[in-house]
Protein backbone atom coordinates (compact mmCIF):
# COMPACT_ATOMS: atom_id res chain seq x y z
CA UNK A 1 0.00 0.00 0.00
CA UNK A 2 1.29 3.40 -1.04
CA UNK A 3 0.72 6.10 1.43
CA UNK A 4 1.94 9.76 -0.23
CA UNK A 5 3.24 12.61 1.95
CA UNK A 6 0.70 14.87 0.19
CA UNK A 7 -1.23 14.03 3.26
CA UNK A 8 -0.26 17.01 5.64
CA UNK A 9 -1.94 19.29 3.05
CA UNK A 10 -5.16 18.44 4.91
CA UNK A 11 -3.91 19.74 8.30
CA UNK A 12 -2.99 22.66 6.52
CA UNK A 13 -6.05 22.98 4.75
CA UNK A 14 -8.08 22.56 8.37
CA UNK A 15 -5.98 25.31 10.30
CA UNK A 16 -6.68 27.47 6.98
CA UNK A 17 -10.22 27.17 7.36
CA UNK A 18 -10.23 27.68 11.01
CA UNK A 19 -8.69 30.69 10.56
CA UNK A 20 -11.06 31.76 8.14
CA UNK A 21 -14.13 30.62 10.30
CA UNK A 22 -12.53 32.92 13.16
CA UNK A 23 -12.50 35.54 10.79
CA UNK A 24 -16.03 35.19 9.41
CA UNK A 25 -17.75 34.92 12.56
CA UNK A 26 -16.42 39.01 13.75
CA UNK A 27 -17.95 39.61 10.37
CA UNK A 28 -21.06 38.13 9.90
CA UNK A 29 -23.60 40.79 11.54
CA UNK A 30 -24.36 43.50 8.79
CA UNK A 31 -26.50 46.75 9.66
CA UNK A 32 -29.38 48.06 7.25
CA UNK A 33 -31.52 50.61 7.09
CA UNK A 34 -34.62 50.65 7.87
CA UNK A 35 -37.93 53.33 8.37
CA UNK A 36 -36.22 55.55 5.51
CA UNK A 37 -35.19 57.87 9.05
CA UNK A 38 -31.39 57.24 9.22
CA UNK A 39 -31.84 54.64 11.67
CA UNK A 40 -30.12 51.15 10.81
CA UNK A 41 -30.84 47.88 12.66
CA UNK A 42 -28.18 44.70 13.24
CA UNK A 43 -29.12 41.74 11.00
CA UNK A 44 -27.60 38.30 10.81
CA UNK A 45 -27.66 37.09 7.74
CA UNK A 46 -27.06 33.21 9.41
CA UNK A 47 -29.79 33.52 11.77
CA UNK A 48 -31.77 31.01 9.90
CA UNK A 49 -29.05 28.05 9.90
CA UNK A 50 -30.82 25.45 10.99
CA UNK A 51 -29.53 21.88 9.93
CA UNK A 52 -32.64 20.69 9.11
CA UNK A 53 -32.70 20.26 5.47
CA UNK A 54 -33.41 17.01 3.73
CA UNK A 55 -31.40 17.47 0.67
CA UNK A 56 -27.98 19.27 -0.25
CA UNK A 57 -25.70 19.35 -3.02
CA UNK A 58 -22.27 20.39 -3.70
CA UNK A 59 -20.42 21.06 -6.29
CA UNK A 60 -16.33 22.00 -6.44
CA UNK A 61 -12.65 22.29 -8.06
CA UNK A 62 -10.85 19.25 -7.02
CA UNK A 63 -7.57 18.00 -6.88
CA UNK A 64 -6.10 14.58 -6.47
CA UNK A 65 -2.58 13.22 -6.48
CA UNK A 66 -1.91 9.86 -7.48
CA UNK A 67 0.50 7.19 -9.50
CA UNK A 68 -0.34 5.82 -12.78
CA UNK A 69 1.20 2.55 -12.33
CA UNK A 70 2.16 -0.41 -9.68
CA UNK A 71 6.18 0.91 -9.53
CA UNK A 72 6.01 4.06 -11.33
CA UNK A 73 8.36 6.32 -9.40
CA UNK A 74 6.76 9.87 -10.69
CA UNK A 75 3.14 10.79 -9.64
CA UNK A 76 0.30 13.01 -11.26
CA UNK A 77 -1.08 16.05 -9.84
CA UNK A 78 -4.78 15.98 -11.33
CA UNK A 79 -7.48 18.10 -11.61
CA UNK A 80 -11.69 17.95 -11.81
CA UNK A 81 -15.02 18.67 -10.25
CA UNK A 82 -16.39 16.67 -6.91
CA UNK A 83 -20.18 16.53 -7.27
CA UNK A 84 -21.96 15.48 -3.92
CA UNK A 85 -25.30 15.46 -2.89
CA UNK A 86 -26.64 14.18 0.36
CA UNK A 87 -30.13 12.81 1.71
CA UNK A 88 -30.61 13.30 5.55
CA UNK A 89 -32.68 10.83 8.02
CA UNK A 90 -31.16 13.07 10.94
CA UNK A 91 -29.75 15.43 12.05
CA UNK A 92 -26.50 13.85 12.60
CA UNK A 93 -26.98 10.75 9.34
CA UNK A 94 -27.18 11.20 5.95
CA UNK A 95 -26.72 8.89 2.99
CA UNK A 96 -24.14 10.40 0.28
CA UNK A 97 -23.18 10.16 -3.24
CA UNK A 98 -20.36 11.23 -4.91
CA UNK A 99 -19.17 11.23 -8.62
CA UNK A 100 -15.65 12.55 -9.86
CA UNK A 101 -13.74 13.00 -12.53
CA UNK A 102 -10.04 13.68 -12.40
CA UNK A 103 -7.60 14.64 -15.59
CA UNK A 104 -4.14 15.55 -16.39
CA UNK A 105 -0.71 14.05 -17.60
CA UNK A 106 1.77 11.73 -15.93
CA UNK A 107 5.35 10.86 -15.64
CA UNK A 108 6.20 7.68 -17.60
CA UNK A 109 9.14 5.31 -16.93
CA UNK A 110 12.01 5.58 -19.15
CA UNK A 111 10.98 4.02 -22.68
CA UNK A 112 11.94 3.93 -26.10
CA UNK A 113 9.94 2.52 -28.97
CA UNK A 114 10.47 1.41 -32.57
CA UNK A 115 7.87 3.46 -35.48
CA UNK A 116 9.09 3.38 -39.37
CA UNK A 117 12.83 3.02 -38.14
CA UNK A 118 12.65 5.93 -36.20
CA UNK A 119 13.24 5.53 -32.15
CA UNK A 120 10.51 7.52 -30.40
CA UNK A 121 9.47 7.54 -26.44
CA UNK A 122 6.40 8.82 -24.57
CA UNK A 123 6.34 11.32 -22.06
CA UNK A 124 3.84 12.97 -20.09
CA UNK A 125 0.70 11.41 -21.56
CA UNK A 126 -2.77 12.36 -20.33
CA UNK A 127 -4.50 9.99 -18.00
CA UNK A 128 -7.64 10.01 -16.00
CA UNK A 129 -9.96 8.88 -12.88
CA UNK A 130 -13.99 8.53 -12.59
CA UNK A 131 -15.05 8.24 -9.20
CA UNK A 132 -18.52 7.18 -8.17
CA UNK A 133 -18.88 6.16 -4.67
CA UNK A 134 -21.50 6.29 -1.85
CA UNK A 135 -22.06 5.62 2.15
CA UNK A 136 -23.01 7.29 5.44
CA UNK A 137 -22.19 10.60 5.87
CA UNK A 138 -22.05 11.92 9.60
CA UNK A 139 -22.74 15.57 10.63
CA UNK A 140 -19.67 16.32 13.87
CA UNK A 141 -19.48 19.53 15.32
CA UNK A 142 -21.77 22.05 14.22
CA UNK A 143 -23.13 25.81 14.99
CA UNK A 144 -24.13 28.78 12.71
CA UNK A 145 -21.01 29.36 11.15
CA UNK A 146 -20.02 26.40 10.08
CA UNK A 147 -19.55 22.29 10.87
CA UNK A 148 -17.45 19.75 10.19
CA UNK A 149 -18.49 16.07 8.51
CA UNK A 150 -17.05 12.80 7.89
CA UNK A 151 -17.90 10.29 5.31
CA UNK A 152 -17.25 7.21 4.36
CA UNK A 153 -17.85 6.16 0.53
CA UNK A 154 -17.22 2.96 -1.02
CA UNK A 155 -17.85 2.35 -4.94
CA UNK A 156 -15.31 1.82 -8.03
CA UNK A 157 -13.47 4.24 -10.37
CA UNK A 158 -12.62 3.54 -14.22
CA UNK A 159 -8.64 4.29 -14.77
CA UNK A 160 -8.22 5.53 -18.32
CA UNK A 161 -4.13 5.29 -18.55
CA UNK A 162 -3.87 3.90 -21.96
CA UNK A 163 -5.27 7.07 -24.21
CA UNK A 164 -2.19 8.73 -25.18
CA UNK A 165 0.57 5.44 -25.24
CA UNK A 166 0.12 4.96 -29.81
CA UNK A 167 -1.14 1.46 -29.37
CA UNK A 168 2.16 0.44 -27.14
CA UNK A 169 1.53 -1.89 -24.17
CA UNK A 170 1.25 0.12 -20.64
CA UNK A 171 3.83 -2.17 -19.96
CA UNK A 172 6.17 0.23 -21.50
CA UNK A 173 5.57 2.96 -19.31
CA UNK A 174 4.80 1.02 -15.91
CA UNK A 175 1.12 1.99 -16.37
CA UNK A 176 -1.80 0.19 -15.52
CA UNK A 177 -4.21 -1.77 -17.92
CA UNK A 178 -7.48 0.73 -18.54
CA UNK A 179 -10.15 -1.00 -16.12
CA UNK A 180 -13.01 -0.86 -13.62
CA UNK A 181 -11.37 -1.18 -9.88
CA UNK A 182 -12.97 -0.87 -6.22
CA UNK A 183 -12.64 2.84 -4.46
CA UNK A 184 -13.16 3.85 -1.51
CA UNK A 185 -13.15 7.49 -0.15
CA UNK A 186 -12.62 8.51 3.49
CA UNK A 187 -12.48 11.99 4.46
CA UNK A 188 -15.13 14.94 5.27
CA UNK A 189 -15.74 18.39 4.75
CA UNK A 190 -15.19 21.30 6.70
CA UNK A 191 -18.02 24.38 6.01
CA UNK A 192 -18.41 28.05 6.40
CA UNK A 193 -21.82 28.45 6.29
CA UNK A 194 -22.56 32.33 3.76
CA UNK A 195 -26.42 32.05 4.87
CA UNK A 196 -28.88 29.57 5.64
CA UNK A 197 -28.81 28.14 2.00
CA UNK A 198 -25.21 28.89 0.79
CA UNK A 199 -22.07 27.26 1.97
CA UNK A 200 -18.20 27.72 1.49
CA UNK A 201 -17.11 24.11 1.35
CA UNK A 202 -13.84 22.39 1.82
CA UNK A 203 -13.71 18.46 0.84
CA UNK A 204 -9.86 16.66 2.12
CA UNK A 205 -10.02 13.04 1.81
CA UNK A 206 -7.76 9.45 1.56
CA UNK A 207 -8.62 8.11 -2.14
CA UNK A 208 -8.00 4.17 -1.96
CA UNK A 209 -8.00 2.34 -5.26
CA UNK A 210 -7.03 -1.49 -6.06
CA UNK A 211 -6.05 -1.26 -9.28
CA UNK A 212 -4.40 -4.38 -11.20
CA UNK A 213 -2.20 -5.01 -14.73
CA UNK A 214 -2.72 -7.90 -16.73
CA UNK A 215 0.48 -7.84 -18.04
CA UNK A 216 4.44 -9.85 -16.43
CA UNK A 217 3.81 -11.15 -13.28
CA UNK A 218 0.09 -10.13 -13.17
CA UNK A 219 -0.65 -8.55 -9.60
CA UNK A 220 -3.41 -5.98 -8.04
CA UNK A 221 -2.47 -2.69 -5.65
CA UNK A 222 -4.42 -1.01 -3.27
CA UNK A 223 -3.30 2.56 -3.67
CA UNK A 224 -3.56 5.43 -0.86
CA UNK A 225 -3.23 8.99 -2.17
CA UNK A 226 -4.56 12.40 -1.12
CA UNK A 227 -7.31 14.82 -2.59
CA UNK A 228 -9.49 17.84 -1.45
CA UNK A 229 -11.69 19.82 -3.35
CA UNK A 230 -12.50 23.83 -2.95
CA UNK A 231 -16.52 24.89 -3.84
CA UNK A 232 -19.79 25.75 -2.84
CA UNK A 233 -22.63 23.54 -1.31
CA UNK A 234 -26.47 24.71 -1.47
CA UNK A 235 -28.96 23.30 0.90
CA UNK A 236 -32.72 22.99 -0.25
CA UNK A 237 -35.24 24.28 1.80
CA UNK A 238 -37.31 21.36 2.05
CA UNK A 239 -37.12 19.98 6.31
CA UNK A 240 -37.14 17.21 7.60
Amino acid sequence: MRLPVSFPISLAAAVGLALCSQAGALAQVTASPTNGNGTYSASDPLANVRYDNRFDVSLGMAYDHMKAGPTLLQGSNLGGLDLSASYWFSRHWAVEGSGRAYLGTSGAAPNTFIVNGQEESIKGPFVSEYFFTGGPEWLGPHNKHGAISAHALFGGVYGDFEKELRGQSPALVDFYNNQLAPAAIIGGHMDLNRSAHWVFRVTPDAVMTHYSINYGPKTSQFDVNFAISVGVQYKFKGKR
